[in-house]
């Protein structure tokens, strides 16, 4: 989960954006934050947990 909502604040926000100082991301971040928590959605899983698994199995073999 932490991993996609550092995703989306990426794509959504900082990427392509021109930030001329540490404050002026900061400053974005809290107002991404900010508005994600006005309209929150829940994350719904698509993937099958038996997917996941098998995936996490493979993964571990190589």
């Amino acid at each position: 989960m932490v991993e996609r909502f550092f995703r989306d604040l990426t794509e959504n926000q900082l990427r392509r954006g021109v930030l001329t100082s540490v404050e002026a991301l900061q400053e974005r971040i809290l107002a991404d934050i900010q508005e994600h928590n006005r309209q929150p959605k829940p994350f719904i899983w698509t993937a099958k947990a038996n997917d996941i698994l098998e995936k996490v199995k493979r993964a571990k073999a190589k």
